[in-house]
């Protein structure tokens, strides 16, 4: 076990520099305790079978304010995957009793902000805190291709894109617009997704998912709580980032600030035929089921075998975090 502590009591003050201690070809389980502190560095994890363990999310706290908006030594915008407080560019990685934030702010001024990028197989984040505003959570990889210019700039722009599992155990997720996005297929149990007020009639959309064209699972999450600082009808579960884009809530409690509708198309016509937008035993004021629009799916109880963490995370592997 490694010890991070920032007063020098442990083996290291940084956690960049416990981790630049380790082999890049690591087999072997490298425990990071991460003592209570504010840890303002970014976080860059290249090793497998790394976990960081910290003492409690409320106390040891990963934060960096990079944001997209931000000009970069050669005049460019840094753009969005750029931004990161921390990347997870490996597979095997856990993370327990950590914060992980985007300082940024949030605004038009500063635009997207992520807190953490992940993007490897096999991650599992548990008691976690993600804070940040606009793309607080990248779940990689990236879509094949941009739809802006230069839209992808950052560390994995030319990597191969490689669908990895995650899983979230009791985290809270905090943001506002598109705060949990990306391709991976991830599995979300009991965590809370809080939507941030912006001051604008439509203030959250929760999830932007881009499922490639397909891939069996995107998001499910399950007894899972939507909460918000939001006015009724001011924020929307999801909306596809690309069109194939797959979402699945299971017994989630939805409060008066998620939009009747539920679900936005993001003027995408095709996603109405290739989306996959499901829902099975929502509760709550903003589970208003009958307003819900035709191409979103009510699943029954003999589906709910398909989409069981089991089912979603297993792979060929037999994986059970």
């Amino acid at each position: 076990m490694i010890h991070i502590a920032q007063d020098g009591s442990g083996d290291f003050k940084s956690i960049m520099e416990a981790l630049n201690s380790l082999p890049e070809d690591n087999t072997s389980e490298q425990i990071l305790l991460i003592h209570k502190g504010f840890y303002e560095e970014q976080i860059t994890v290249t090793v497998p079978h790394v976990t960081f363990q910290g003492e409690d999310p409320e106390t040891t706290v990963l934060s960096y304010g990079l944001y997209a908006k931000m000009s970069m030594e050669d005049g460019m915008p840094r753009g969005t995957f750029r931004t990161y407080s921390c990347i997870i560019d490996t597979h095997d990685f856990t993370a327990r009793n950590i914060t992980f934030e985007n300082s940024a702010g949030k605004g038009t001024e500063v635009g997207q902000a992520l807190a953490l990028y992940a993007d490897g197989d096999r991650l599992v984040f548990e008691n976690c805190r993600l804070l940040g505003n606009q793309d607080t959570l990248f779940t990689g990889p990236l879509p094949p291709k941009e739809i802006e210019v230069n839209g992808f700039i950052g560390p994995k722009q030319h990597s191969p894109r490689i669908n990895g599992r995650h899983y979230y155990k009791n985290c809270y997720i905090e943001g506002d617009v598109d705060f949990i996005f990306g391709s991976a297929t991830a599995y979300f149990e009991g965590c809370t997704f809080f939507s941030k007020h912006t001051g604008k009639e439509i203030s959250s959309y929760v999830t932007a998912a881009s499922t490639p064209e397909g891939q069996e699972y995107g998001y499910v999450m399950t007894d899972c709580r939507f909460e918000s600082n939001c006015p009724p009808n001011n924020a929307y579960l999801g909306r596809p980032w690309r069109e194939y884009a797959k979402t699945v809530l299971i017994n989630c409690f939805m409060d008066d600030h998620i939009c009747k509708e539920g679900w936005h198309d993001w003027n995408k016509e095709a996603a109405h035929v290739h989306t996959f937008y499901a829902e099975y035993g929502s509760y709550g004021p903003g589970a208003v089921m009958e307003q819900r629009p035709d191409w979103i799916c009510r699943l029954k109880e003999e589906d709910l075998k398909t989409y069981s963490k089991d089912a979603v995370l297993c792979g060929t592997d037999n994986w059970r975090p």
